[in-house]
């Protein structure tokens, strides 16, 4: 017992370099000096629904985005009933692009899927990224943050969470 417990103590220890220990399911993470509780999205399934379906996202929360590689990416507002900003980070945490993104018309009953995929507006990530980061609306503008800014983040750790 006393040993799982020093264990416990060190992995929180040793993931704070996100600005604060991260709880099994998400990372504390500061950006332009506030402070952000968010999910991490690691593998594929939980990057695929990403914050679909939500009517809020807290002011100080959101999603973090690891992906196993940096690549050219795009989010889209599928199923999305709320404005999210989102913002994509390279391999070292500096912001490749940054969006505002408005909800879209939702799915019409004769809509295929396919049919309502296609229609959806894509938000690129203008190069590489191996992060993204999806806040509540208006977060850009209220960090004044802008593209090739950076973000600290514990890169080994989240790199090695990736699936």
């Amino acid at each position: 017992m006393a040993a799982r417990l020093i264990a416990s103590i060190i992995l929180m220890t040793t993931l704070s370099g996100c600005s604060s220990p991260r709880t099994e399911n998400s990372v504390r993470v500061s950006i332009a000096g506030e402070t952000f509780l968010l999910e991490l999205s690691v593998d594929e399934r939980s990057r695929i629904r990403g914050l679909m379906d939500r009517t809020s996202i807290d002011p100080e929360g959101g999603m973090l985005f690891v992906f196993p590689d940096a690549d050219l990416r795009s989010f889209w507002m599928s199923h999305c009933y709320i404005d999210i900003d989102l913002i994509f980070l390279d391999s070292r945490g500096t912001i490749t692009a940054i969006h505002e993104m408005t909800v879209e018309l939702p799915q019409e009953p004769d809509e295929t899927p396919w049919e309502y995929e296609s229609r959806l507006r894509h938000y690129w990530s203008n190069g590489p990224a191996r992060f993204a980061i999806e806040l509540a609306a208006g977060s850009i503008k209220r960090l004044d943050i802008h593209t090739n800014d950076r973000i600290a983040l514990d890169l080994s750790t989240l790199r090695s969470l990736a699936r």
